[in-house]
């Protein structure tokens, strides 16, 4: 899929937020509301826009941990990956979870009301699992910058 300067323009509005509306994007970018809407109906439909959601602050919702979690699996059979993938998709505390190289097989992304809630989730995630050979976990500090906004090089 070719994406032009009109296309950069609108997905740059977009990810800063996602509720932006099309008049607003005609608006910035010089199109037609009809132009804007075909534009990005395409991007939508060839995968370049995945999702459009809130991002809220966990805080907020009483969770107010978050935690940077490599985990070591015992073994790398596809199979494994593919059941451990599936667990931490299936956590509703896991936010992100990336299937990485180096010492880690897997790094996460959780969110917890405090330190029992998170024990917690160790129990249901890895001490529950066979195949987790080890886990690290880092707390997070502070939260400096979130977000999954994506650059888009001219």
């Amino acid at each position: 899929m070719t994406i032009d300067a009109y296309d950069r323009q609108i997905l740059d509005a977009m990810q800063e937020n996602a509720r932006i509306g099309l008049e607003s994007l005609a608006s910035d970018t010089g199109l037609s509301i009809a132009s804007v809407q075909r534009r990005v109906r395409r991007l939508r439909e060839g995968g370049v826009i995945s999702s459009e959601i809130a991002v809220l602050n966990p805080a907020k919702l009483g969770q107010a941990m978050t935690f940077i979690v490599m985990v070591e699996l015992e073994r790398e059979r596809l199979d494994q990956i593919d059941s451990f993938s599936r667990r931490a998709e299936a956590e509703p505390q896991v936010q992100q979870c990336y299937y990485v190289t180096g010492d880690a097989d897997f790094c996460l992304i959780c969110t917890a009301r405090d330190m029992e809630d998170f024990e917690a989730l160790t129990q249901r995630l890895f001490f529950e699992s066979a195949n987790v050979r080890r886990f690290r976990t880092s707390v997070v500090m502070g939260r400096k910058k979130v977000g999954l906004r994506v650059f888009i090089p001219t």
